[in-house]
């Protein structure tokens, strides 16, 4: 019997740095990473072609650095190099697993990783390597949700998928309200205009403006990747409805 088509040919894949520490305090939960990795392998050798974002929260976060007295622009810079060294340690993770991957930074930093451009990045998804978008943007006061919208808009993702560790995005914190409700499908003017903060609002924008469809699912749950690719709804679908 074959393999069940894929639904989903190119995607952006956000994830947060946080979400690579794990049950860890601060860093990197070697085991977090690996199992990511083997995903993402998997689903790349079905034929998906990857971009990916990752967060650099689990090191340095701008906008927490900037609350507590640090200059915002100097704290965002901070927070970009940190998402280079989290795109670094993926990318050794997906080719311990038996991938190919190529971290591609918005900021000059050549003498550990390529140049962001938008071409090669484009190339690089078709030959069937990974390609890790590091440093977000490359401007202060920019997130890496915005930084996924806009390289997802760039490379032509069918898809933007954001890994988190809910299954979705709800009316209330579901750790906090047992009773609150989790959307299966919204707009991107709902989201906008309830303020459901699963993204930043540019974020949001960028996919509407650029008619990406945007889905938050639970990074956690085995095999959800290969799942959404193939067409199943896991966790909550941002469109234009």
């Amino acid at each position: 019997m074959s393999a069940q088509p894929l639904k989903y040919r190119r995607i952006l894949l956000k994830l947060s740095g946080e979400a690579l520490m794990g049950n860890e305090d601060y860093g990197i939960d070697p085991k977090v990473i690996q199992a990511l990795a083997a995903e993402i392998v998997e689903a790349q050798r079905a034929g998906a072609e990857i971009g990916l974002v990752i967060g650099g929260g689990n090191i340095f976060r701008g906008a927490g650095l900037a609350a507590a007295g640090m200059d915002r622009v100097t704290g965002d810079h901070m927070g970009m190099l940190a998402t280079v060294i989290n795109a670094l340690a993926m990318a050794d993770a997906l080719e311990k697993a038996g991938g190919f991957a190529r971290v591609m930074s918005a900021i000059k930093i050549n003498e550990v990783c390529e140049d962001y451009i938008r071409r090669r990045a484009i190339r690089h998804m078709e030959k069937g390597r990974i390609a890790l978008f590091a440093a977000g943007t490359g401007n202060p006061f920019f997130t890496t949700d915005s930084a996924a919208a806009l390289r997802a808009s760039e490379v032509g993702a069918d898809l933007l998928l954001k890994a988190t560790k809910v299954d979705g995005i709800y009316d209330a914190d579901p750790k906090k309200n047992p009773g609150a409700r989790r959307y299966d499908r919204l707009t991107y003017d709902d989201v906008i205009a309830r303020n459901l903060q699963v993204m930043d609002t540019a974020a949001f924008a960028l996919c509407r403006d650029n008619k990406v469809p945007l889905r938050i699912y639970d990074m956690m749950q085995a095999g959800a990747l290969m799942r959404i690719l193939r067409g199943e709804p896991l966790g909550t679908l941002v469109d234009a409805g």
